[in-house]
């Protein structure tokens, strides 16, 4: 049946509204109950339910009526009617006034219960994909984030999926990647974000002083606690937790933080008391923690506490199109903060910028524009003013590859290119044959002569 959810029965006969009712209760769901249309909007000026479930004919006014009044406000929630008459009209007329399905009286259980469910599931795919289309209408980014590659395109369904529970999320990739953005972005979209986001790097405090930092103290215990101080967790009551590079927090620490997760209450050191905490906590690191829990270096039940929501960054080499949108987003951040006008990169810069390997990530790619910004003359950004690093590894300084001092057996370095453009493209043709800037026949030709040709899928026309 999937999450529960609230619905609001409208049903005038009280033994049919019991019966509904129970066995939604059953379910999990929440019900409400309403015997007319009065009722049913005054409910509705309460609370508005995930899904109406109404009777066609009732006493007073009709299920039309308030299926009217519903689309009428864009409420948002589903409508399904339910009609003891059998009659198609009665179905096809609601449906062409808004309704999401009906139900023909009487109906099992089971048909009841599936109606609910397909009905639900529609409703939210259609609001992520709503969602994800404001994303794309609005530009290129969403929240602070930013890219519309498929990889930034699957992070951001993600965020709308979680976004709306509770649940505990880990955020893993490397360094540099945004795993503090991806944070404040779920966070912002969460129903706690008019409370506090508050972030924690556990490798920047000390060992002695994390558990005082994270749980907060009593007066006098330890030297130096002149007061009572509260922890960061109490600090986000009601709102986000984002302990960075969780993989640095020592051992007996975990065990804490273990128990302050499962329970939901914590006690300050040299406290006696428990203290109730209403916090959301976010997780990330740039570490390998299966690896770690596998070293006895993180605890095994911590990890899959946190891991109940896996959210994996992509390196920006892995995202190579989203780097213009980037560049452009730190240029203009860049001029503004260091009042410095800017214009555009020129195509050589952004060859360049596309060509690099960017192990620093986004902060990398952030540091080197800012550092052209710096130093550009009269709004002109060269290509002279980039690192060297970035310089060395463009067409515009030269071939990408470095020929290595013994040499090289030719047919593997391009099979192993095949290799690695199928892989980056998930195994579509027409994109790996981009990739290496091959035609697409001339593509398909190195696949035959390496035996390769049954690797990947078949690829959609490539437009050309």
């Amino acid at each position: 049946m999937g999450n529960p959810v609230s619905v609001l029965l409208v049903e005038d006969e009280a033994p049919q509204r019991r019966l509904i009712s129970d066995i939604l209760a059953r379910e999990g769901h929440e019900v409400r109950e309403a015997g007319t249309v009065d009722e049913a909007l005054a409910a509705i000026e309460e609370a508005v339910p995930d899904l109406i479930l109404c009777d066609w004919r009732m006493p007073g006014g009709d299920g039309g009526e308030l299926l009217d009044e519903v689309r009428s406000r864009s409420l948002g929630c589903a409508f399904v009617v339910m009609t003891a008459y059998g009659s198609i009209a009665h179905a096809v007329d609601a449906v062409r006034r808004g309704a999401d399905d009906y139900l023909g009286k009487p109906f099992e259980r089971e048909a009841l219960l599936l109606a609910v469910s397909r009905v639900l599931k529609t409703r939210r795919l259609e609001r992520e994909n709503v969602a994800l289309r404001e994303v794309l209408r609005e530009g290129n980014s969403y929240g602070e984030l930013i890219g519309r590659s498929e990889p930034m395109l699957r992070l951001y369904r993600t965020i709308e999926k979680v976004a709306a529970t509770d649940a505990t999320v880990l955020i893993v990739g490397e360094s540099g990647t945004g795993k503090e953005l991806v944070a404040r972005t779920l966070h912002r979209a969460s129903r706690r974000s008019n409370g506090p986001f508050v972030a924690v790097n556990c490798a920047a405090i000390p060992e002695t002083l994390i558990e005082s930092e994270l749980f907060g103290h009593e007066k006098g215990s330890f030297t130096g606690a002149h007061r009572r101080r509260e922890g960061r967790f109490e600090e986000a009551d009601g709102g986000t937790l984002l302990l960075d590079e969780i993989a640095s927090m020592p051992l007996p620490l975990q065990a804490s933080l273990l128990r302050v997760l499962q329970e939901r209450r914590l006690t300050r050191v040299g406290g006696s008391g428990e203290v109730e905490c209403d916090v959301r906590v976010v997780a990330a690191s740039n570490r390998d923690l299966p690896a770690l829990v596998a070293e006895g270096g993180f605890r095994e039940d911590l990890y899959y506490r946190l891991n109940v929501v896996p959210i994996v960054l992509p390196p920006l080499r892995d995202r190579l199109e989203d780097v213009p949108l980037l560049a452009a987003s730190f240029l203009e951040q860049a001029s503004a903060r260091h009042g410095i006008e800017a214009t555009s990169l020129s195509p050589a810069v952004l060859r360049a910028l596309m060509e690099h390997g960017w192990p620093g990530n986004v902060r990398e790619l952030s540091n080197a524009i800012e550092r052209l910004v710096l130093l550009s003359e009269n709004g002109l950004v060269n290509l002279d003013d980039l690192p060297a690093e970035v310089r060395s590894s463009s067409g515009a300084a030269g071939c990408p590859f470095r020929l290595p001092a013994e040499g090289v057996v030719w047919d593997h370095v391009e099979a192993d290119l095949l290799h690695q453009a199928l892989d980056r493209s998930q195994g579509n043709r027409a994109a790996a044959a981009r990739l290496l800037g091959l035609g697409y026949k001339a593509f398909l030709y190195r696949l035959e002569k390496y035996g390769m040709a049954g690797d990947g899928g078949e690829s959609p026309d490539m437009g050309s």
